[in-house]
């Protein structure tokens, strides 16, 4: 019969050289883990370039603010974004009450206009701590305006687009605070010809720019296609509010705006600045 093999017994230098090998690929491994980190860390910690792809985004963004605007005034009488009728609207409720209800809902009003002001002090207050352009930053709003708009879809789904009431001025201060902080945060992104919420200051340096007509015209182009995305925006909106009821409409909207916070990733970053000198040595 065969003897069965028995394996030697490793001498203490071969247990020693073993065990500095599975040391080193463990320390290997957690070196790459931590310099990944490092990397994703410095990425979302860069301040992002206005450049076109970010065009691009506020674009976006100013087509999902058309649709909500769409489907805002016919639902609540009031607009989710551009607050120039609701400041006039409240007025007119101050001073001519009887019109509350024919006209427009007063409660509804207040709430959009508030809670815009609202989502726009505190988003601009943070942004000037934080740095308005940080990558980070940019992301994490993005994402709580687009889980805003989500929550207002849900409660229309649920509970329908009543006129009055609360659940009337929660999904209206929803879709207000969340734009009131869109319409700052585009602003950090330096491109004021695309706001994506008010038109009347557009329209205007659209017509009185002195070279509307030149080929190369980068702010008259900027504003000419902010204007046709808002357009575009609203006839989408209102096509979806007919079709399928605005709650599918305010979906589509924070489908967008969360497009963009995932979009927000892969902006180009702006170059340090070079030291020049002495001290840069």
């Amino acid at each position: 019969m065969t003897e069965p093999k028995v394996d030697a017994p490793q001498e203490p230098e071969q247990k020693r050289s073993n065990s500095i090998q599975t040391s080193g690929s463990g320390t290997t491994l957690s070196h790459n883990s931590s310099s990944i980190l490092l990397r994703a860390w410095s990425h979302m910690t860069e301040s992002v370039r206005p450049s076109a792809f970010a065009e691009f985004e506020l674009l976006i963004l100013t087509f999902c603010t058309g649709i909500q605007d769409a489907i805002s005034f016919p639902d609540y009488h009031c607009f989710a974004s551009n607050q120039t009728g609701n400041t006039v609207f409240l007025m007119l409720a101050a001073l001519l009450p009887h019109l509350n209800g024919e006209m427009f809902i007063t409660a509804n009003i207040g709430a959009a206009l508030g809670f815009f002001l609202l989502g726009g002090w505190i988003t601009g207050q943070i942004g000037n701590m934080v740095g308005p352009r940080l990558r980070i930053w940019l992301v994490g709003c993005n994402f709580i305006q687009s889980c805003l708009v989500f929550a207002a879809a849900a409660m229309q789904y649920i509970h329908g687009a009543g006129l009055r009431g609360t659940d009337a001025i929660v999904v209206v201060g929803l879709l207000a605070f969340a734009s009131g902080s869109q319409v700052v945060q585009s602003r950090s992104l330096q491109m004021t010809e695309i706001s994506t919420a008010m038109a009347t200051a557009a329209w205007v340096d659209l017509l009185i720019d002195p070279g509307l007509f030149k080929l190369n015209n980068h702010p008259r182009t900027r504003r000419a296609l902010f204007l046709a995305t808002l357009i575009l925006g609203s006839l989408a909106g209102a096509g979806i509010y007919r079709s399928t009821g605005s709650w599918v409409a305010i979906l589509v909207s924070a489908a967008g705006k969360m497009l963009v916070t995932g979009m927000y990733l892969f902006n180009s970053a702006e170059k340090p600045k070079e030291i020049a000198g002495p001290s840069a040595c």
